[in-house]
């Protein structure tokens, strides 16, 4: 790596402009902006680096700069420098998908309109995009009733003008036929620039508008005339009934949103025109590419617009700090006002939680997908085990939990997981003795132990002869390389404690521990940090997590359980046979609740006397539903 000592430059400028920084081959590696050249770039050669900025200047070897007279002129030289060099260690866009947009070749000089999913062509008008292929296809059908501009390629629209005879869609009404003239190209442009005007307009003033030239048909008894506007009318309707209005129909904005976890940041952008949306896209940035100190929604506006029209007002969930320059090049760039803003209230703030929504659903779509990647999850695992000190990768994990409700009824669980992957056939739940009160160290010293002897016992089976007979070597016989607890320091003690107590010193031990997702071992009086975006982290996260979701599911069960035992207890009526039928029949309280009189009166020694003692006990308990703390995994009331 290159000591950035050796490059550091001198003399810098005070001006505002973009720099550059290049790799051993001159490829550029970093582009960036700044209002003060000198201050910007000193920046880089400190010795208190973060991680992504210290591998940058370590892996440059050259950097220069470029003077401008402002701002705007700033952001706009890094953008198309950025565009033309994808610079490694500039933010990266994952586009979720190809998405399809509605296109118009007006620069032609007979326009033909078409579905299109490539780069984006000068003299062509695009819509979208449309986050639906068939939803497009559809409003493409409609289109083609209401404005018959050709829809053939290029080759076929000549071969029909050298053999003067048009194609089935000119036959059926849906083309105009200009390749046999049935059209001049002035009427056939003029009509393509309807279709334009009245996509990108709102479809009341068109209806309006259809409805008079019918009116006026039917006056100048041009019956023909006006049966073919009443069937556009009707096509017309039909496609608004489907787009889906659900604003005021004078709103028209781009949305924009995003949704950030440890790794990576999910971004969705909402096209409303009208009321309607028309298009919706998502992109994924990996945190890993976010230089210290860049902004994401910056990157996500200049990303965005580098191949979309702006709208005329933007609104997002969070405004970037250079707001101003922004938008002076958003206009610069649409050639009318746009302006940007942040909803705090009303239809608008109530818009742009959905799109936040979909972006936090489209992360959640890429990370389920990538957390099976085996390389994502070798990279976690090594990251781990650099980390704690491991002798080996931590090839199979087991995260502890312990949960309670108000300090009762405790449980834990066991989760496993192989190879960074879920392994839930290991999973298994503890049901722990709580009469002494709740201790949280005493549990998971407890679990620990119970867990740790089915270990040793299983180990000392003899596999060979339990091969022979053709069983299963025991799960609990596989130890784990890692053990994780919830918790911080004291949990980590009383889970080195049970370890000691048996004897057992070849399984690592950590707590991952809430507050600030630090990472304690024993032993230690200070927490390992681990990088802020580091795929080892997010992996000890989701395990932590899955052993959250796995107890709290327990907690319902048993706690459904436990009611549905108190109000048995109740009832003078229910005997042990009694209630053991009731029981295997409904088995919660959830489900004694939704029976009817009849479903409780056909269990076996429940007549229908008995069952309306029943409802009624069920009437008298309020159950409200518990609240789960998912910071602790405590279900409270």
């Amino acid at each position: 790596m290159t000591d950035p000592k050796s490059y550091r430059p001198e003399n810098i400028p005070t001006d505002p402009g973009v720099y550059r920084f290049f790799d051993e081959n001159d490829r550029v590696i970093y582009v960036g902006k700044a209002k003060n050249l000198r201050n910007r770039l000193n920046s880089y050669f400190g010795s208190n680096l973060l991680e992504k900025t210290y591998r940058m200047v370590h892996t440059a070897v050259r950097v220069d700069w470029t003077i401008v007279n402002t701002e705007i002129e700033a952001l706009q030289l890094e953008f198309t420098w950025i565009k033309s060099e994808n610079p490694q260690f500039n933010i990266q866009f994952k586009d979720d998908k190809s998405y399809p947009y509605l296109a118009v070749s007006l620069g032609e000089e007979f326009p033909k309109m078409f579905i299109s999913r490539a780069k984006k062509r000068p003299g062509v008008t695009y819509f979208g995009p449309y986050a639906h292929a068939w939803a497009l296809r559809s409003t493409f059908d409609v289109l083609q009733k209401l404005y018959p501009i050709r829809t053939c390629s290029d080759s076929n629209f000549e071969r029909a003008r050298k053999s003067k005879r048009q194609c089935l869609l000119g036959d059926i009404g849906k083309c105009l036929a200009p390749c046999v003239e049935w059209v001049s190209p002035e009427e056939h442009k003029r009509v393509a620039k309807e279709l334009v005007a009245f996509v990108d307009s709102n479809p009341d003033d068109i209806e309006l508008q259809l409805e008079r030239d019918m009116a006026q048909a039917s006056e100048r008894e041009e019956f023909e005339k006006a049966a073919k506007i009443r069937d556009q009318l009707h096509a017309l309707r039909k496609s608004s009934e489907t787009a889906g209005t659900f604003l005021s129909q004078n709103f028209s904005a781009d949305l924009i949103a995003s949704y950030e976890e440890i790794t990576h940041v999910g971004i969705t952008m909402f096209s409303v025109r009208f009321g309607r949306v028309i298009g919706s896209r998502s992109w994924i940035i990996d945190r890993a590419d976010v230089l210290e100190g860049e902004s994401v929604i910056e990157a996500a506006l200049m990303r965005i617009y580098a191949d979309l029209t702006p709208a005329k007002e933007i609104l997002v969930d969070s405004l970037p700090e250079d707001e101003a320059t922004i938008v002076q090049w958003l206009r610069d760039r649409a050639g009318f006002a746009v302006s940007l803003h942040q909803p705090q209230r009303g239809e608008k703030a109530e818009v742009i939680a959905t799109v936040k929504r979909n972006a936090h659903q489209t992360l959640i779509q890429y990370l389920s997908k990538r957390s099976s990647d085996a390389a994502v999850s070798g990279r976690a695992l090594e990251e781990i085990a650099s980390a704690l000190d491991l002798p080996e990768l931590p090839l199979r994990i087991e995260c502890f939990d312990i949960s309670n409700i108000q300090g009762t009824s405790m449980v834990a669980s066991m989760v496993v997981f192989e190879d960074g992957q879920e392994k839930k056939s290991d999973y298994r739940r503890f049901a722990i003795d709580d009469e002494a009160g709740f201790d949280d160290t005493r549990a998971m010293h407890h679990v620990l132990t119970r867990r740790l002897k089915r270990y040793l016992a299983d180990r000392e089976v003899d596999h060979d002869e339990v091969n022979e007979l053709g069983g299963a070597k025991p799960r609990f016989a596989y130890p784990p390389q890692l053990i994780v607890v919830d918790g911080g320091a004291p949990q980590i003690a009383a889970a080195a404690r049970a370890l000691a107590e048996l004897g057992i010193s070849d399984i690592a031990l950590c707590g991952l521990a809430k507050r600030l997702e630090e990472v304690w071992i024993p032993d230690s009086k200070d927490p390992i940090i681990f990088a802020r975006h580091s795929e080892g982290l997010y992996l000890l996260q989701r395990i932590r997590d899955e052993a959250h979701r796995f107890a709290i599911n327990f907690h319902r069960s048993k706690r459904s359980k436990l009611m549905l035992e108190s109000l048995f207890d109740d009832i003078a009526q229910l005997g042990p046979t009694r209630r053991s039928a009731l029981l295997e029949k409904f088995g919660t309280m959830a489900a004694l609740r939704k029976a009817s009189l009849t479903e409780i009166a056909s269990v076996p020694g429940i007549g229908e006397k008995t069952a309306a003692i029943i409802s009624e006990a069920l009437t008298k308990i309020s159950a409200p539903q518990p609240h789960i703390d998912m910071s602790t995994g405590e279900i409270q009331g």
